[in-house]
Parts: C-alpha cells; sequence; structure tokens
C-alpha cells in the first residue's frame, strides 16, 4: 500500500480548438500529461512516473494551454495514447489497496472519465483518495472550502521551488512535499465513487406574506386599506422587486 501523488495536465474545449465532435460537450478536458510520484506510509518518494499522452479528442494543443505548460501539439505527436499509458500507470501503483493523493478533485474525476470513455478496467484503480487542498487550507487556519493555488502554498511553507510549476510530475513532487509539511492524524482518506452525483439542494419557494405587508401600511397611515389600495399596494411591490424602474442619480 502506497500514497500516489498524482497531477494531470489537461488540453481543454477552447471554441477555437480543432476537436472530434461532438465528444467536445461530454469531455471538455483531455489528459495530455501524466505526472506521480510513489511515496510509502512514511511519505519517503520512492518512485515516480512522467508520460506525455497523444490526444485523441483533441487534434491539436491550444495555445492557452501551451502558454501555461509548455505543451505543444508537436511534442504529443509520437507519444502513446491514453489507453496505454493508463495500462503504464496501473502498473506504477502497483497495490489497488493504495490512496490517490491529488491537489484538488478534478484529477481525479477526470481520470475516472477517461478510463470510462476508452472502456478501461477499472478495478486496479485506488477507490481511496485523499484531496490535499482543503487540508492546506484547515492547516493555515482558513475555511476548507477556500481553494488556495498549490504554488501558493509552497512559497508560503518554505519548499524550494526547483523546477516550474504546471509540469504534471513537478506538481506531484510540490504536492508531496506539502503533504509532508502539513501532515497530521485528522488526513483520512475517502472513497471515491464515480457515479455519485452530489443532490442539489432545492431552495424553498418564497412567497409575498400579504397580510404583513398589508398590515404595515395600515400602521403607517392608522387606517384599514381599502380592497383596491390593498391590490395597488401588492402590484407596486411585486413592480418594484424587478428594478425596472431603478434609474442613475445625477447627484
Amino acid at each position: 500500500m502506497y500514497y500516489i501523488v498524482l497531477d494531470l495536465e489537461f488540453n481543454q474545449d477552447f471554441t477555437d480548438i480543432t476537436v472530434k465532435e461532438p465528444l467536445a460537450h461530454k469531455y471538455p478536458f483531455e489528459i495530455i500529461q501524466f505526472g506521480a510520484v510513489k511515496l510509502d506510509f512514511n511519505l519517503n518518494i520512492i518512485g515516480s512516473f512522467s508520460r506525455y499522452v497523444k490526444p485523441d479528442i483533441y487534434y491539436r494543443v491550444n495555445p492557452i494551454i501551451t502558454d501555461i505548460t509548455g505543451i505543444t501539439s508537436d511534442m504529443l505527436m509520437n507519444e502513446k495514447k491514453f489507453p496505454e499509458i493508463y495500462n503504464e500507470f496501473i502498473e506504477f501503483i502497483e497495490d489497488v489497496n493504495s490512496i490517490l493523493c491529488t491537489w484538488g478533485m478534478s484529477d481525479i474525476k477526470e481520470l475516472y472519465k477517461s478510463a470510462e470513455y476508452y472502456n478501461m478496467n477499472m478495478q486496479f484503480l485506488p477507490k481511496m483518495f485523499i484531496n490535499l487542498q482543503p487540508y492546506a487550507s484547515m492547516h493555515f487556519k482558513l475555511n476548507k472550502k477556500i481553494q488556495l493555488r498549490l504554488q501558493n502554498v509552497v512559497e508560503i511553507l518554505n519548499i524550494p521551488i526547483i523546477d516550474k510549476f504546471h509540469d504534471a510530475l513537478n506538481d506531484s513532487i510540490y504536492t508531496a512535499e506539502v503533504f509532508k509539511k502539513i501532515y497530521s492524524n485528522t488526513i483520512q482518506p475517502k472513497i471515491y465513487d464515480p457515479s455519485y452525483i452530489k443532490p442539489r439542494t432545492r431552495q424553498p419557494k418564497k412567497i409575498i406574506d400579504v397580510d404583513s405587508l398589508i398590515q404595515q401600511f395600515e400602521k403607517m397611515y392608522d387606517r384599514e386599506m381599502t380592497k383596491e389600495e390593498k391590490s395597488i399596494i401588492i402590484l407596486a411591490y411585486k413592480m418594484g422587486k424587478t428594478n425596472q424602474f431603478l434609474k442613475t442619480s445625477e447627484v
């Protein structure tokens, strides 16, 4: 059993990119680089994995992605496609009981989604995972929902910056170093279920408290409102909520 600290780089679905339709909507991200380090349970790095992936959905790397990662279409032309790299990654993991560690949830989600797209055997993918991003926020006494950038955390923790960020292997190493710095017994793995869909919380429908509204006017004017006045008050209240009669003050 190991910790597998994983980072992926993606090509994304931008409007001007050449893409194999109609996959862009269902697969807006395509993995173009794997990077991972293997840690023993003393958090020592005992192995590394770095592979580029030849794209199959998007025919070229978007210039924005190239600017961020340095990865170009030419660099990927002679690389292996996802199925081969995926199998090599499974071999690198060795133990299905290992724990995937990532910075954010997108890498895990897209890894499973890509494996499903290529009909890969997912039984050898670890089911346990740790998203280190919220734990870093809590380490700094921040709300766990605050998503800190990896580079900022590395700098704050005084981890030496030797190689550039937005390279999958480099980022996996930096993430592993952060893991070492913030490690505590409160960091516990969870089970990842790729089929889980977070239920949408329905907000209760709000309606006008007509009685209270009319009572307020009757209190202000110290008399009972007529039926016509009540209708005008309710209509005015509804129209006021649309903000359609607001204008910029000249003062």
